[in-house]
């Protein structure tokens, strides 16, 4: 099952890069947001793990696996583990000094998320869950029982 992933994911991985307009403004952060289904922006989530990406724009939706302990070194963050529909997890980091926290969260609710990828060895974070006060990078959100926070 996971070969047939891993598959999957580096073929997708290589039609989007292959068949992408040059030209057509490149950001430094590789954006799958406009991903048409949540299998493909799973299976781009997949690929960034494989291939140890960072800065990846990912749009998403994931069950809560288990509500962690703010982390409250610097800035803020309201920490949870999603489980994707692909068997893979990601720890979410949504900065709560700059969004709302996600108010009464539990383990097995559905949480759809919007926000930058960075790998790490246990499955990736998924960051840049809210607004950036500055302008300079897309905003990001979190949707989770009809509210959006950001």
């Amino acid at each position: 099952m996971m070969r047939l992933l891993l598959v999957a994911a580096i073929a997708v991985g290589y039609t989007f890069f292959h068949f992408s307009q040059p030209g057509q403004g490149a950001s430094p952060v590789a954006d799958v947001s406009a991903t048409s289904t949540p299998v493909a922006a799973n299976q781009r989530i997949a690929q960034a793990f494989s291939q140890r990406e960072h800065g990846v724009a990912v749009q998403s939706s994931g069950v809560v696996r288990k509500v962690l302990p703010d982390d409250n070194d610097g800035s803020r963050h309201q920490r949870f583990i999603l489980g994707l529909e692909n068997g893979m997890t990601v720890l979410v980091a949504h900065n709560i000094d700059l969004a709302p926290r996600l108010a009464g969260l539990q383990a097995g609710e559905l949480v759809e998320f919007n926000g930058i990828y960075e790998w790490n060895a246990k499955g990736g974070v998924i960051h840049w869950t809210h607004h950036d006060p500055r302008g300079r990078h897309a905003d990001g959100w979190l949707r989770y029982q009809g509210r959006l926070y950001q």
